[in-house]
């Protein structure tokens, strides 16, 4: 996608060296800086702060710190301790879990002289297919915004979607999951609107995806998190979709704090609600999301104090509640399968449903446990 008319990715390969840039997210919308990686810590403390973020970009970016630790020290120990510590970064989204076991099934045959090469090679194609695959759940997605606008009255203008948080080419290496779909639409000239959910308490609509669709001249309107069932309930809202950071075998959905409310809206005024994800997001090892997914517990000073751009340009963070106020920070919810009306992947819809997903794995020509090895 495009910064300031300039087609650039999340996570690059710097030309000439085994590094990469990354857009530090944690400078947006204010400021623009890029960070260049080149070792395990800093991949570690890079993925933690949420320099990068977003399922698909967190497994990529993660994948090339596997090969920041190889070149180091290609033996049997730092394999296995690497894994660990880049696994321990984010508990809730599979895709690092999914590229780390990538790499290692790779590497770990080889002799340790060939170990690094390998990995820089597998972090690449994981880098590439990424796009390809982002770009093919727009293009499924694409179908169902054009089905949607054809359904609604003549003259009763553009497309009404709401989204959550950030599933945009900022959480992925491009495209995005849930945002793939309106920049084809756009692009393709459907006549869409965007409703952006802030996402308290970090902000990830306000400061990400409004930031971004901006970028891309795509009309959005931002929102308080709180007015999304207001605005269904007034009609002003035609279809919902969202990314996941992990979907279970029967179609429950792991997404930031915030959504299961969203589908819970959708699912009272009888408003389609779509899950987009790659395969590489479905954790097929597990089916009851809301007692097997693990949840994300971050910092109470996320919910107590905000971030923002002062008087004097300069970003700041204040306290919003009494000093020493308890404050819970739950990184994400689980939207149970029956409230989504379909998941959006690269090969397709598919139900989120037990019988959903086992059609998905047979498309797939795969159990659901040989699909996860992949």
């Amino acid at each position: 996608m495009k910064i300031q008319g300039v087609s650039r990715r999340s996570i690059e390969i710097i030309a000439g060296r085994q590094t990469v840039r990354i857009l530090d997210q944690t400078v947006l919308p204010h400021g623009l800086e890029w960070r260049e990686l080149a070792s395990l810590a800093g991949v570690i403390e890079a993925i933690k702060t949420m320099r990068v973020r977003g399922a698909p970009l967190i497994g990529a970016t993660a994948a090339f710190g596997y090969f920041f630790a190889l070149r180091d020290d290609p033996g049997d120990d730092l394999i296995a301790r690497a894994y660990a510590e880049l696994l321990a970064t984010r508990p809730t989204a599979v895709n690092l879990r999914w590229a780390l076991d990538r790499i290692r099934r790779v590497v770990v045959p080889l002799p340790p002289g060939a170990r690094a090469a390998a990995a820089w090679a597998e972090a690449g194609a994981i880098s590439e297919e990424d796009v390809r695959t982002n770009q093919a759940i727009g293009a499924h997605g694409l179908a169902l915004l054009q089905a949607a606008a054809q359904r609604k009255p003549p003259s009763s203008g553009p497309l009404q979607i709401m989204t959550h948080c950030n599933a945009g080419w900022l959480g992925c290496v491009d495209w995005g999951t849930a945002i793939a779909p309106i920049y084809q639409a756009h692009d393709a000239g459907l006549e869409v609107h965007v409703w952006v959910s802030e996402t308290r308490p970090r902000g990830q609509g306000a400061s990400l995806t409004a930031w971004e669709l901006g970028q891309h001249n795509v009309p959005h309107t931002l929102v308080v998190d709180n007015e999304a069932g207001h605005l269904a309930q007034r009609g002003l809202v035609d279809l919902m979709i969202v990314g996941a950071d992990r979907v279970t075998a029967r179609g429950d959905a792991a997404n930031k704090i915030g959504t299961y409310l969203k589908a819970l809206a959708a699912r009272a005024h009888h408003l389609p609600f779509y899950v987009a994800l790659p395969v590489s997001t479905i954790d097929w090892t597990i089916t009851d999301g809301i007692r097997e997914i693990p949840i994300e517990q971050r910092t109470s000073r996320e919910v107590t104090h905000v971030v923002g751009l002062a008087a004097d340009g300069q970003r700041q963070e204040v306290l919003i509640s009494p000093a020493g106020t308890p404050a819970r920070n739950d990184g994400f919810d689980v939207t149970p399968g029956e409230l989504i009306t379909g998941l959006v992947t690269e090969h397709g819809l598919f139900g989120a449903s037990p019988e959903g997903l086992a059609h998905l794995a047979k498309t797939l020509g795969r159990t659901g446990s040989e699909t996860a090895a992949t």
